[in-house]
């Protein structure tokens, strides 16, 4: 089937081969003709889904006109080169080019996934093309790579298996006390190749104590690559649930695994329980659920594992003259841990080169019948004070998150840095405590690290763990201690609260809401907070007036956790803030100019993750920027889609020294005065795809010292005066920019390090 364009053409996939034989066949225009048969290549498995548009929306005129102009446009330009191109007309007919590849490129990431939703049939899921889609955060059911192998899981994981395959299962539960192995057990399990065979779709969830069936669906679609659907209740969840779960097992096997399970979450476990062949649910969980599945019991180290786990931990082991002695310790130290892999990771690390006399004090701290908890008290008791209060600020986070190790950092340096503290110095705290098995690090092998940038590396931490830094400050009482975390669900304030008459003397503060909250905040009076982590999960979230109380605040972070961008609404309690000198937002639906209208004197960071802007606001406003944010010195925006353009204002901020825009693929410039940044030492526009060029003006930053453009696979070329930066200018990262042309000038730069995964395709003279 083709479809009429009118201009006297159709549109399907001979067409759309005739110009890519004719624009690799002219080659005066390379790179360009390449890049130009290179996208209309990527058109060609789309033509089936534009041609299913036919009768829902108007082609010659309406909806896909400016395809059609596109289009037109790109054959007129082929006829030309093949008649014949004089030597006046080939500039005219290069700038043309490089417009037909933008628009054709901003139509496929934008136009044609509206023009998708709106031809999406009443009950259907809509399927992203994965050629143009608009990159979106996918990654949200993936299973966690098991970061060791631990000893003794060789028979368990054989047996696991063994049930899992067999045909007579359908759903299995993983059952073991807290900190047994059951997460790094299924995790490996997962890995094993004989799985993957069998499962060529495996989702990984962990469950929180309040799971929400829609949002567990909308981060199914979301992983694969569907529409994102809003559910107004739960039988629409399910239904959707069947549908994707239906469409999915066309491909292979499909395998759910929920890990750490909560007792009551029987009825949610059964809604996922559909009848579909190769299709299995798999659950770890301290319980039991018999109506949903029978349950493999996964069984402390066995005492020889347990034992050579502990070796191999605490090792070097301590100098000792009487083995008979280190042997009853040994034994009496495995003892207390009881088989648990956790326990023996913390106090074996814990151990690790101790002297004996350590060991003998370890074992003196425990009794018979101890908790877990107080199994690993000896390990934080054994941390450096600094340690101490950085582990327990770690209980002011939500359990199972990924946090992105710069929010962390950026606490720490508030709350116990000096005006010389380096942010180096927290990431090593951080290093620090994952190396006491306290909390884990996963770098994701992308980011430098370098200048205090540290969004490459995520944070997690074992629920137990967090468990046991929640457990240091509830040591203290409700007015006195220094960590305070208020958990609101449905609306329903903790009793404490409620009956609250004096002021709270926490310097931390955290506030965790679901998305059945509205918004209506109770009075609290909050002095001496220092950090204020929000934790949200609805769609509109007005900030707490309580806020504007809070003049200490030097840091606020604001995470939603909902699958939808938050509405946030309330900033002005911001604008009364003398100290506040970091923000940041994640997942949020703010303006651009909310956080300058409020004129916020202290203010050093803003950091905008995954934010969507309402306006960027390009006129100019009556805002003194210069004025109304004096101390600003860090810009970050990252994962923001709808960022085209970097806001005018941003180059009025004469005291910035490090600007961040990474992964923001529809940004298509930058401020042309972007020279009246003269502090500016860092500039970050990593993965930017639809960048093409950096304004000549770069070159007058006489300060830049580091420039990253890596991923930016569309820039063409540097600043032909680049060169100008010869003094300070010591780093361009820029792997897989293959085709960006750099300019004679370099030679100029003395101090240079160029990192590039490709040699770039010329060097203009």
């Amino acid at each position: 089937m083709s479809v009429w364009f009118g201009r006297g053409f159709l549109f399907n996939s001979s067409l759309l081969e005739t110009l890519i034989f004719a624009a690799k066949v002219y080659t005066d225009f390379k790179p360009l003709s390449e890049d130009l048969a290179s996208t209309l290549e990527r058109l060609i498995p789309l033509s089936e889904e534009i041609e299913s548009f036919q009768g829902k929306l108007d082609f010659a005129y309406g909806d896909l006109k400016e395809l059609v102009d596109t289009l037109f446009r790109a054959r007129e330009v082929v006829n030309t080169c093949i008649e014949g191109v004089s030597w006046f007309q080939k500039p005219i007919l290069t700038r043309e080019i490089q417009r037909i590849i933008n628009d054709m490129l901003k139509f496929s990431q934008t136009k044609l996934q509206f023009l998708q939703f709106r031809t999406l049939d009443d009950g259907g899921l809509c399927k992203r093309i994965d050629g143009f889609s608009v990159p979106v955060y996918t990654d949200l059911c993936s299973v966690p790579l098991p970061d060791k192998d631990l000893l003794g899981f060789d028979y368990p994981l054989m047996e696991l298996k063994k049930k899992l395959l067999d045909d007579s299962v359908g759903s299995l539960v993983v059952c073991a006390p807290t900190g047994c192995g059951k997460t790094t057990l299924v995790a490996q399990l997962c890995h094993d190749q004989e799985i993957k065979g069998v499962f060529k779709h495996i989702f990984y969830w962990v469950t929180s104590r309040t799971p929400n069936l829609r949002v567990m669906v909308q981060h199914l679609l979301l992983h694969n690559g569907f529409k994102d659907l809003t559910f107004s209740n739960d039988s629409q969840a399910a239904n959707c649930l069947r549908k994707l779960l239906e469409e999915l097992k066309g491909n292979g096997g499909i395998l759910l695994v929920f890990d750490d399970v909560f007792a009551g979450a029987e009825s949610l476990l059964k809604t996922f329980q559909i009848n579909l062949q190769d299709y299995k649910i798999l659950v770890t969980s301290q319980f039991e659920f018999p109506s949903f599945g029978p349950t493999y019991h996964l069984k402390p180290l066995a005492h020889q594992d347990a034992k050579n786990l502990l070796i191999q931990l605490a090792s070097p082991l301590p100098h000792h003259t009487n083995p008979y002695e280190f042997e009853d310790l040994l034994q009496k130290t495995l003892k207390r841990c009881n088989g648990l892999p956790l326990v023996i990771e913390v106090v074996g690390v814990s151990l690790k080169g101790r002297g004996l006399h350590l060991w003998k004090d370890q074992v003196e701290s425990w009794s018979e019948g101890k908790t877990i908890l107080e199994r690993l008290q000896p390990s934080f008791d054994a941390l450096k004070p600094h340690l101490k209060e950085c582990f327990m600020d770690m209980g002011s986070f939500l359990e199972d998150q990924k946090i992105c190790a710069s929010v962390i950092i950026d606490l720490w340096v508030e709350l116990y840095g000096t005006s010389s503290s380096s942010s180096i110095v927290y990431m090593k705290y951080l290093n620090d405590l994952a190396s006491q098995n306290l909390l884990k690090l996963i770098p994701l092998g992308k980011n430098e690290q370098e200048d205090g940038f540290y969004n490459g590396i995520l944070v997690t931490q074992h629920d137990v763990l967090r468990e046991l830094a929640i457990h240091q400050s509830r040591l203290e009482s409700i007015l006195e201690t220094k960590r305070l975390h208020l958990k609101i669900i449905k609306n329903i304030f903790p009793d404490w609260y409620s009956n609250l008459r004096q002021p709270i003397n926490a310097r931390l503060l955290s506030i965790s809401t679901d998305d059945l909250f509205s918004s209506s905040w109770v009075e609290m009076d909050c002095p001496n907070v220092e950090a204020l982590i929000l934790n949200l999960s609805s769609s509109d979230y007005a900030l707490p007036s309580i806020i504007a109380g809070m003049k200490k605040l030097k840091v606020l972070t604001i995470t939603n956790h909902g699958v939808s961008l938050a509405k946030i609404t309330n900033f002005a309690c911001l604008g009364s803030l003398p100290n506040l000198k970091r923000i940041r937002l994640e997942k949020a639906s703010v303006t651009l100019l909310d956080l300058p209208q409020l004129r916020l004197g202290s203010l050093q960071k803003i950091s905008f993750v995954m934010c969507s802007f309402h306006e960027v606001f390009y006129e100019c406003v009556d805002i003194d920027i210069s004025k109304a944010l004096p101390s600003l010195q860090e810009i970050e925006i990252d994962y923001c889609y709808d960022l085209d353009e970097v806001p005018y204002w941003v180059s009025q901020v004469v005291s910035l020294k490090k600007l961040s825009v990474t992964n923001c693929y529809k940004l298509s410039r930058l401020p042309n005065d972007i020279d009246n940044l003269s502090k500016l030492e860092v500039l970050r526009l990593a993965s930017c795809f639809n960048l093409c060029e950096l304004p000549e003006t770069t070159s007058e930053l006489r300060n830049l010292r580091f420039l990253d453009i890596s991923d930016c696979t569309g820039l063409r070329k540097l600043p032909l005066e680049i060169g100008k930066l010869q003094k300070k200018l010591k780093k361009i990262s820029m792997r897989k920019c293959w085709r960006c042309e750099l300019p004679g000038s370099v030679v100029n730069l003395e101090n240079l390090e160029v990192i590039c995964s490709a040699v770039p395709n010329n060097y203009v003279a």
